[in-house]
């Protein structure tokens, strides 16, 4: 069966990039990620995964110094965490994190130091230290309101260059009761309605919501489902 037009040109580009990464990798050496999310949003935890590893990161301050991690804990004295700040695992340094809160309505703060840190970032001279990618984490397990207004904001108001951001939509699998019990609902036996779940809650959510990021200013580049 011959390939068409459309899937031939998505493999060619598919191969182009592949090309490319080998060609910049050896010039970087690490792939550097800011992430973004709520608090419990899993981030540590799809680090860990992407890393293939338990352990918790090491984290860095811009002087190259290591920080003890309840430094990082936010207290009068010692203040919020740094968005400057490396996160790296000793298991798999191929990988630098950086990690930025997700944005509370109202507060333009933590959206001003990424726009600050992109843009820095993008246009530095030493390729080692260049942003490559945005991952945007957001948790879907309320399917009430799953994205929120400020993360929406994001999408409107922050141009990120030629940085791409990718949406991980984590926790879907908490989705997965509310469909059971909406296929049961709708005729579907238990066992049946449990094995339909998975396919059938982020069918759900893609319907509901998952393309109101796309109709922003910004839209991302692609997102994954966790």
């Amino acid at each position: 069966m011959s390939l068409s037009n459309t899937e031939f040109q998505g493999e060619a580009d598919m191969e182009r990039q592949r090309k490319r990464a080998q060609n910049v990798r050896p010039l970087t050496k690490r792939f550097r990620v800011l992430i973004i999310g709520r608090a419990n949003a899993g981030k540590t935890t799809i680090l860990q995964r992407v890393c293939n590893t338990t352990e918790q990161p090491k984290i860095f301050n811009r002087e190259g110094h290591e920080i003890d991690l309840s430094e990082l804990k936010p207290t009068a004295q010692r203040g919020e965490h740094d968005i400057e700040n490396e996160m790296i695992f000793e298991s798999n340094t191929a990988f630098v994190f950086h990690d930025s809160r997700g944005f509370e309505a109202g507060r333009t703060s933590e959206l001003d130091k990424v726009k600050d840190f992109v843009q820095k970032r993008s246009t530095n001279k030493n390729l080692r230290d260049h942003l490559h990618v945005i991952w945007y984490c957001i948790p879907i397990n309320d399917e009430a309101r799953p994205i929120t207004r400020a993360e929406l904001n994001f999408f409107a108001e922050c141009g990120t260059g030629r940085v791409p951001v990718i949406v991980l939509f984590t926790k879907a699998d908490m989705l997965d009761a509310q469909t059971i019990k909406h296929l049961v609902n709708g005729g579907m036996d238990v066992e049946d309605a449990g094995m339909k779940a998975p396919e059938e809650s982020v069918a759900r959510f893609q319907k509901n919501f998952g393309q109101q990021l796309y109709k922003k200013k910004y839209p991302p580049k692609g997102h994954v489902y966790f």
